[in-house]
């Protein structure tokens, strides 16, 4: 900003010692906002107002739609954008009557205008202001202000609306976050979004788009059009936005009209379940959407368009989990790029995004995060990633990142993406703005945008940066840990690099099996959600007074016990349904148990109790100690039952011999689970819980086979050689073996190993501690 410019915010934020006192501070924009919007306005419309009121008598008495007239009216502004009928002004508005005259004035604007008053609530603080009796006072100061375009032009009274959004935005920092993205991050966003672009920006008679879907106060839309206007202040560009807050909507609307924006380009919504823009593409996008917001109000709308477009909607590659949506907000940019063939050489879009960590890597193989990590990737979008300092930002001091991505990438980039960590590029502000601590100067940014620029690698620099200062409070260690040197660096990748297959590995399931008598008794109750109830009903009700024989006509009676039965399953076994407590005090679920239990018993019999730890003879024993029990049909055993009794006297035992699930024929393949044992070809039973999966980088330069075998032989044989790779787990894409995800493991590329202090002065430390513990222990003992 210019010294004049500033001057002249300063000047209307001066408004705010005249409300000093009968208004919170969180309101002064409330107040200042829409009054230097309204008289700029008014010196705008100085010069064609005579020829609208002469038109507007005219068209008064014509019997036509609204919208016929305001354009009939707009014919007469000369050129401009909205206009107002009413013959009076800010000077002449009066003392006496002025709350009403001011109101009549306002609804006097034309109807993108009178919206954005309506969206400040400005008839609500007018009211406000005349309770105080000072909305005289106000009137009468902003009146005198010049604010006319001969001695401000829409460039600077752009630069001087942005100052006094940003003095509103600190002073009501506790939400500044929800509409309002700091400068220093705006003007290094917008610089690696439109630096590539330099050259082509520099044109005479270029003509571009940028567009922000959370557009927010209009902060990213003011600054790309300051950068193209330092480069070109020929050019023109053209603002499009959509916002969901309408306060927020109503100062960036109001914004876009002082910079001589056409304002039908801002809508009101939901950009995600509603966008209003939805037939336009853009040459230059930027966001910062919220972070961690969930969308589960709109998950419908989501939902269907992905499920319903597929890629022809904006979701195609798939759906983050309902707790963060940001990742659909860069989908939705996506969806916005020009075609690299539309418009020639000057086709194609670029996009800056701000992110939180939790896209860099979030969600495994297969998932929804996975998945739009792997189209980006894979369709080569993304330049780079910029890691931020924390505490950057009003409402939040996590680690954020910029994304920026073009699908019109220069050659030495194509394949590529660079990684720039820039935690350490920051200065620490004097006071603080809610939780943003930390400023990025000029230094800095530019620090960020010439490594990216020159598209290298920065091995990690010492940066010349004061050193944190820590809290002198307590005992302080005799030999404290060094501080960490503050370092800058850039790495570059191929996009592949972060990419993997995630394998399944399988592991031979081995049983033992025994028809003891405490496994069997087992049986006498059910083993899902109703076992534990069972047991306790058992106990406390049926042990003493139920027999195991076929006469006991007691078995299951449990009418006389209902009602306390009821109250304590109630208390004490809360997630059982009412249709289970019903089955438990059923005597047919305790007789279906009783039948179960004998004829396990029988089969005890005929088989003994001995155990056996080869599950794989196990039926062949129970088919005949079936027919040896000699019970016919009465004994046939279902499948249910047979399930029942294989799980009671069953475990698990590394010491037994491995099920067979499959005697195949043909090869051997005992890297997929296909084993030769003799002359048979053995498929064995795979045991879930020793299921582990195993991610293997992908390797263009062999085949998925080559990678996936090389890595299992190399990683997991050694270690489980009784292993083998679950092939049937193939990705949904390419169907190759194993899962394909994606992610950027962003801090593990730049970590730096911090050896620990030597074991000597950590011992010297506690000797230290340990003595002046004695110390304190003596002087409280005499």
């Amino acid at each position: 900003m210019t010294q004049e410019t500033n001057n002249l915010a300063a000047d209307l934020w001066a408004l705010a010692d005249l409300l000093r006192g009968d208004f919170k501070q969180s309101q002064y924009g409330r107040v200042i906002l829409p009054f230097a919007l309204l008289r700029r306005l008014e010196c705008v419309l100085e010069g064609s107002k005579p020829a609208v009121l002469v038109e507007a008598a005219k068209v008064e008495k014509m019997a036509i739609a609204e919208e016929a007239k305001e354009k009939l009216l707009l014919r007469a502004t000369g050129g401009l954008s909205f206009f107002n009928t009413s013959p009076m002004d800010l000077s002449t508005l009066g003392e006496s009557g002025i709350k009403a005259n001011l109101e009549r004035y306002i609804q006097c604007f034309s109807k993108d205008a009178r919206e954005i008053f309506d969206h400040f609530k400005f008839a609500e603080f007018i009211g406000l202001l005349n309770d105080a009796n000072l909305l005289y006072k106000v009137v009468q100061k902003v009146r005198t202000m010049n604010l006319h375009p001969k001695a401000v032009s829409n460039y600077e009274m752009g630069l001087v609306f942005e100052e006094l959004i940003r003095k509103f935005a600190e002073s009501s920092n506790e939400t500044a976050g929800e509409h309002f993205t700091p400068r220093d991050i705006v003007r290094l966003t917008t610089s690696l979004v439109f630096m590539e672009d330099d050259e082509a920006l520099t044109k005479p008679g270029i003509i571009r788009t940028i567009y922000d879907p959370t557009a927010g106060t209009g902060g990213f839309l003011s600054a790309g059009m300051e950068y193209v206007h330092e480069l070109n202040p020929q050019a023109v560009m053209r603002a499009f936005g959509q916002e969901l807050n309408p306060e927020s909507y109503a100062i960036c609307k109001a914004d876009m009209l002082i910079k001589g924006q056409e304002v039908s380009r801002i809508k009101l919504g939901n950009t995600l379940s509603n966008d209003h823009l939805y037939a336009d593409k853009f040459d230059y996008m930027l966001s910062n959407p919220p972070f961690g917001v969930d969308w589960k109000k709109i998950e419908g709308d989501i939902a269907d368009e992905h499920t319903l477009k597929g890629f022809d909607g904006r979701f195609g590659p798939g759906l983050p989990r309902v707790s963060d949506g940001s990742l659909l907000f860069l989908l939705h940019l996506i969806s916005k790029m020009r075609d690299v063939t539309d418009g020639g050489s000057n086709g194609g879009s670029r996009i800056g995004i701000i992110l939180n960590g939790s896209p860099l890597f979030t969600g495994g193989a297969g998932s929804g995060e996975s998945e739009i990590r792997r189209h980006i990737l894979e369709s080569d979008l993304l330049e780079a990633i910029v890691a931020l300092p924390t505490d950057m930002f009003y409402n939040t001091g996590i680690a954020t990142y910029v994304w920026v991505l073009s699908n019109k990438k220069p050659t030495e980039r194509k394949g590529k993406v660079q990684l720039i960590n820039g935690v350490n590029l920051c200065g620490k502000m004097r006071k603080s703005l809610g939780s943003k601590r930390h400023v990025m100067d000029e230094a800095d940014i530019a620090t960020i945008t010439r490594c990216f620029g020159n598209f290298e690698v920065v091995e990690a620099q010492a940066l010349d940066k004061p050193a944190e200062v820590k809290s002198n409070r307590g005992r302080q260690a005799a030999n404290p840990k060094p501080e960490a040197v503050k370092t800058f660096a850039s790495k570059i990748f191929a996009a592949h690099e972060f990419g993997y297959r995630r394998i399944t590995i399988e592991r031979p399931l081995r049983l033992s099996w025994q028809f003891s008598d405490e496994r069997i008794a087992s049986l006498r109750f059910e083993s899902g959600a109703l076992g534990s109830a069972m047991q306790w009903i058992y106990t406390e009700y049926g042990q003493d007074h139920w027999q195991d024989t076929a006469d006991c006509e007691l078995y299951g009676q449990l009418d006389d016990y209902a009602v306390e039965i009821r109250a304590y399953l109630k208390s004490h076994f809360a997630d059982l349904k009412e249709k289970q407590i019903k089955d438990l005090l059923e005597a047919s679920t305790w007789l279906a148990q009783k039948a179960v239990l004998l004829k396990a018993r029988a089969l005890q019999v005929e088989i003994g109790s001995a155990q056996h730890d080869d599950f794989n003879g196990y039926d062949e024993a129970i088919k005949a100690a079936s027919k040896r029990a000699g019970q016919g049909d009465k004994f046939a055993l279902d499948a249910k039952e047979k399930k029942q009794i294989a799980d009671a006297v069953s475990w698990k035992n590394p010491a037994a011999e491995k099920v067979i699930k499959k005697v195949h024929k043909g090869k051997a393949q005992p890297l997929y689970g296909l084993f030769a044992v003799n002359k048979d070809i053995i498929e064995y039973q795979a045991d879930g819980e020793l299921r582990d999966f195993e991610n293997v980088a992908l390797d263009p330069s062999r085949t998925v086979s080559e990678s996936v075998e090389a890595y299992f032989i190399a990683e997991v044989q050694p270690h489980v050689p009784d292993a083998w790779i679950d092939a049937s787990k193939r990705d949904a894409k390419d169907g190759e073996i194993g899962i394909v995800g994606f992610e950027i493991p962003f801090n593990r590329h730049f970590y730096q190993y911090q050896p620990p202090r030597p074991l000597e002065e950590i011992d010297a430390d506690l000797d230290a501690v340990s003595a002046e513990i004695m110390a304190l222990l003596r002087e409280v003992h005499s």
